[in-house]
């Protein structure tokens, strides 16, 4: 059953009469997927990608080298960003085991493609995301809802004070803007964790291939560029990626359910209830590097891009079959949504007084 994105909180639905629980639910599921297949690696497509990639990415620094003092190595610089936003999809998806058979193979290829080509801390994702995924849009438990400058609960809008409070007041038209900073934040969240001394299973090749990345990439710039031409060549690249991150992972989770933090939901209810699906055929399967299928990826974190799209089928159905709701809809009708939501969650910081919202929307 395909159903319009809500807007705010919804109630979350039990298992259907006669199903048994969430796990056996979720289980009877799983054997499908499993007898069609959709768990087996696809290697060969992660390898066409990733040196269609590599070609890409040699031929931006080609352009780079041809255009010299020249204005249009703007242009490379956002082609830059668009390119290391899809290494950090293939880290993403390594992370999940989704590449290699070899959890090894799998660490290195995550560490390579996210921290050396993508700039960003495979360590310090990792264990963000695994809480994410374990627990999404919980609060006190999911990550990803947990902002200083942002809000998804009226409660945490209206605690903000001073400047948060004005930006939150806001933060719906603000959130897209934001996300142009986004790229820089992801790279100094990687430093600062990298930095520290605490032990992380991984830190010293990660914090190596890390400042070996930026000595190489700031070292060409600065070199090869005038010094304002570098400067600006190196915003365009930020704020292209942080855009492009954000905008690719904000539309699967922002303005669905908000599950309390001692709420009891079933795997299978808290991973459906809580995401969206972006339609959009093949070409957004790669634009967002599977994410448009936000549902089935948290349904099964292991399985390949190439397999999700089947796996929708097989998951539409068995969520028709028990009348869960199974939430799916374009990517601009999407950011739409995000908007709606964030400014209306802004709105308990220009009033003291409890939202109706909260009472009427919330999960129970």
């Amino acid at each position: 059953m395909t159903q319009t994105a809500p807007s705010g909180y919804i109630a979350t639905r039990p298992a259907a009469p006669g199903t048994g629980s969430g796990t056996s639910t979720y289980s009877g599921l799983l054997r499908q997927v499993k007898d069609q297949g959709l768990l087996e690696r696809r290697t060969g497509f992660y390898w066409a990608v990733f040196v269609v990639l590599i070609v890409a990415l040699a031929g931006s620094w080609v352009a780079f080298a041809a255009l010299g003092h020249s204005w249009f190595q703007l242009i490379v610089a956002a082609v830059l960003g668009v390119l290391f936003t899809q290494f950090a999809f293939l880290s993403h998806e390594a992370a999940h085991r989704q590449v290699f058979a070899s959890n090894t193979w799998n660490d290195r290829t995550a560490q390579w493609a996210g921290t050396f080509l993508a700039g960003v801390s495979y360590s310090w994702w990792m264990n963000k995301h695994s809480r994410h995924h374990v627990n999404p849009n919980t609060v006190g438990k999911d990550p990803d809802i947990s902002f200083e400058a942002l809000s998804f609960r009226e409660e945490d809008a209206a605690a903000k004070r001073g400047f948060l409070r004005w930006l939150v007041q806001r933060q719906g038209y603000a959130f897209f803007p934001m996300l142009l900073l986004e790229g820089a934040n992801l790279h100094w969240q990687s430093a600062r964790v990298l930095a520290d001394v605490k032990e992380l299973k991984g830190r010293r090749i990660e914090a190596a291939l890390f400042l070996l990345r930026f000595c190489i990439y700031l070292g060409v710039l600065f070199w090869f560029l005038p010094v304002g031409m570098a400067f600006a060549f190196l915003g365009v690249q930020l704020a292209v990626f942080g855009l492009y991150m954000g905008a690719s992972f904000a539309p699967n989770h922002k303005g669905m359910p908000v599950i309390p933090h001692d709420q009891k939901v079933d795997f299978f209810s808290r991973q459906v209830l809580t995401s969206r699906n972006i339609r959009g055929g093949w070409f957004m399967l790669h634009f967002m590097g599977g994410l448009n299928y936000q549902i089935e990826h948290h349904l099964f974190p292991n399985m390949p891009r190439p397999q999700l799209r089947a796996a929708r089928t097989l998951v539409r159905e068995y969520c028709a079959d028990l009348d869960v709701p199974y939430v799916e809809t374009t990517l601009v009708d999407s950011y739409r949504i995000v908007v709606q939501y964030l400014n209306r969650v802004g709105l308990a910081a220009r009033d003291p007084f409890d939202c109706p919202m909260v009472a009427e929307r919330r999960i129970r």
